[in-house]
């Protein structure tokens, strides 16, 4: 793998209000907009992507559509709730793509970044709805071997 985009979903309903299921929460209409102002940062950026892997919940496949278009995401199971090591994982089993969006949740995508460029998962940085974070490597998927070279989130 040459290049990561982590991208977190957009601002979804709360947890709880309806009693629907977590992963059954959807989108607000603030976090449509935050999912295509998204898509459009990628698309200025001119960030092309092999392999769009993404969580199956309900916000995470609303703010692939929306963020990248009409690619096809292969749904992981096990990206919703994910571990770091369960993140890290999933992305060694499709090492073989040059560049791989990752479409999930936090905490997981704030602690793989500083686990792939710092090598330290507890120092994380924060990832916002709707957050980009873009990690190039130099050589095989490592911790602490991830340059981070570009971090957006969308404007309020």
């Amino acid at each position: 793998m040459h290049e990561l985009i982590l991208l977190r979903h957009a601002e979804a309903t709360p947890h709880g209000k309806d009693g629907k299921d977590d992963r059954e929460r959807r989108l607000t209409e603030h976090g449509q907009r935050e999912a295509r102002a998204a898509g459009a940062w990628l698309s200025e950026h001119h960030v092309t992507y092999d392999l769009v892997l993404c969580s199956p919940s309900e916000r995470t496949k609303e703010t692939a559509a929306l963020a990248l278009g009409q690619k096809e995401p292969t749904y992981e199971d096990g990206i919703f709730d994910a571990t770091v090591g369960e993140l890290y994982d999933i992305l060694d089993r499709h090492g073989d793509a040059e560049r791989v969006v990752l479409v999930g949740h936090n905490p997981g995508l704030e602690q793989l970044v500083a686990f792939l460029v710092d090598g330290r998962s507890e120092d994380h940085r924060g990832m916002p709805p709707a957050g980009i974070a873009r990690i190039t490597f130099d050589g095989p998927l490592e911790p602490g071997k991830g340059k981070l070279t570009d971090f957006w989130s969308p404007p309020n």
